[in-house]
């Protein structure tokens, strides 16, 4: 039930500039998963991108990929990236089983995304506040229908502290020192 860096994915659903602008509590749920992705890229949690239409929605908003450094781009057709064989393919054979999942719309493609993924027998983390919608019920809804699908509804923190595990590495001194201590301020909302 605990999450480890070892065998952990942070995916994060359409988070596109031509979305954003209408999604109830998108800079949130931005800010939130750059915050992780960041913190993933310390840890070498690979970070996975999906696109929906970014001919006509835009590509993945600028302010979040200057968070992150190494990351994969995966453009889709399907509202749920497992229904694209080329993703489905390369996410088995990265050997990954524990899936961090965020993005926009909630509802719809995360929702999706994350039926999905528990379809195919992952273990799914629910970032409570990294998913958005335009209508804050239906991202509070979306998480109800995954968690009760078998999804896990977690924080940032607690990915955080569950891949960190422990407070006596070097890793952990410097995650404290770029991530955790300056956050430590910062109120938490759930959509």
């Amino acid at each position: 039930m605990r999450l480890q860096r070892e065998k952990s994915l942070l995916l994060m659903v359409d988070f596109q500039a031509g979305l954003l602008p209408v999604i109830d509590g998108g800079a949130q749920a931005v800010t939130e998963a750059s915050w992780l992705g960041g913190l993933a890229q310390l840890l070498e949690v690979p970070v996975w991108l999906t696109e929906q239409n970014p001919e006509r929605l835009g590509g993945t908003a600028p302010q979040l990929l200057e968070s992150l450094g190494d990351y994969r781009v995966w453009q889709k057709v399907h509202f749920s990236v497992m229904e694209e064989p080329e993703f489905r393919d390369a996410l088995a054979a990265s050997g990954k089983t524990q899936i961090v999942l965020c993005g926009t719309e909630a509802h719809i493609c995360v929702m999706q995304t994350g039926l999905g993924l528990l379809e195919a027998g992952y273990e799914l983390y629910w970032l409570s506040e990294g998913a958005a919608s335009r209508r804050q019920a239906e991202a509070r809804l979306a998480r109800e229908r995954a968690c009760a699908g078998g999804a896990v509804a977690v924080t940032a923190d607690m990915v955080a502290y569950e891949w960190l595990h422990r407070c006596d590495t070097e890793t952990f001194k410097q995650a404290h020192r770029q991530f955790l201590k300056p956050r430590s301020a910062r109120p938490v909302v759930f959509n």
